[in-house]
């Protein structure tokens, strides 16, 4: 190729002249010269071309599948039992900087004291919290761009009887699926033996409604032991108009679960839930007590459960077919003040547990504090 005609201060031509040198080393790169690679990269555009085409959506998380109904309209997440005080504060908005204050009392899961705080931009989530027997959670999730997050889980426990546990994973959100790796307490034995738990997970959309999806899971703990694995299979079919999701799963050790959920208004959801699991029991002998069998057994159990939620209030309530009913309500008096009530009665064994707390929400600037309460900085109602 001649550059004869190419003068020093003709910056036109320099650029067309660049263009063919670029051209010519694209035309020659390794997925167009290479016959292998250049029949696989035709097969990879058409595909891509016609994935394109159907016009498929992100369907979301295997992790996240059936969260309409397990945590938005389920109470599960959110019950708790004694008394409870919250006090948070928010100190900026861009980027987010809060503090929480918890106290609690005649509980047996929460703790009696507990200091967190969170910090929130555009690519950086990070959470902590200790309590006061001086056990640490943490979590920070980092976006490298829109689709790829990295996320760590920390847990160091302040008692000898709980180990501490920590949690890498990658997250991968494409046009119409989702990729999610993660490795639990990963490390090497003296053999260079992989120990601790991964577990790889794709959902893919396969038209605008249905999804399928397939998560495995690999697990060793003693080098000297074989491994486990196990593969567990998902689907998630959303209405037109997203009005209603419906999931399954089933799980590597055979469990199965179903659940629907259904958004009748604006304020008003219902969710319900149905699980089957099977599992064997040994049989012993009626009169020597040894061992002569093994017995299925099949256990299933439905949950329905609804949701209203309205613009200062929010009222959770579940009934399930083991006879327990749960409710979970939450009421603000001020914008800066709620109350929380919850509670929970078994009635095949006539037990129950109820949970009354409040939270203050407080702000570190008067900017924060006016739109706490719905107000701009002058005042003003906000749109």
């Amino acid at each position: 190729m001649s550059n004869a005609g190419l003068q020093v201060g003709d910056l036109s031509q320099f650029q067309k002249h660049l263009n063919q040198v670029q051209s010519t080393v694209e035309e020659t790169s390794i997925w167009n010269s290479n016959p292998v690679f250049k029949y696989l990269n035709t097969i990879y555009l058409t595909i891509d071309e016609k994935r394109r085409s159907l016009d498929l959506v992100n369907p979301g998380t295997i992790e996240n599948i059936n969260k309409e109904v397990t945590r938005d309209v389920f109470p599960s997440l959110y019950q708790f039992t004694g008394l409870k005080a919250e006090i948070n504060k928010t100190f900026s908005m861009s980027p987010v900087f809060q503090t929480s204050h918890s106290f609690s009392s005649g509980s047996e899961h929460l703790p009696k004291y507990a200091f967190s705080c969170a910090y929130i931009n555009d690519k950086l989530f990070a959470q902590s919290n200790v309590d006061n027997s001086l056990s640490v959670n943490g979590r920070i999730n980092y976006s490298w761009t829109p689709s790829t997050i990295s996320k760590l889980t920390l847990q160091m426990s302040g008692r000898a009887d709980q180990p501490n546990m920590y949690q890498l994973e990658h997250d991968y959100q494409g046009l119409d699926n989702s990729l999610n790796l993660k490795v639990l307490n990963p490390t090497l034995s003296d053999n260079n033996v992989f120990l601790g738990v991964g577990v790889a997970s794709i959902l893919q959309s396969v038209t605008k409604n249905l999804a399928l999806g397939v998560e495995s899971v690999y697990s060793k703990s003693d080098p000297s032991q074989p491994a486990d694995s196990g593969m567990s299979y998902y689907t998630k079919y959303t209405g037109t108009d997203k009005s209603w999701i419906f999931t399954g799963q089933l799980q590597s050790s055979g469990a199965m679960s179903a659940t629907l959920f259904r958004k009748l208004s604006a304020n008003v959801e219902l969710g319900l839930e149905s699980a089957l699991k099977m599992s064997i029991q040994p049989v012993n002998h009626p009169v020597t007590g040894e061992p002569i069998g093994h017995l299925p057994v099949l256990e299933g159990l439905t949950t329905l459960g609804c949701k209203y939620e309205y613009r200062s209030s929010s009222f959770r309530g579940t009934l399930g077919t083991d006879g327990k009913v749960n409710v979970f309500a939450e009421r603000k008096i001020l914008p800066t003040l709620g109350v929380l009530f919850s509670g929970e009665i078994d009635q095949f064994k006539g037990e129950s547990n109820v949970g009354f707390g409040i939270q203050f929400e407080t702000a570190g600037s008067h900017e924060i504090m006016m739109a706490q309460q719905g107000l701009d900085p002058n005042g003003n109602p906000l749109q």
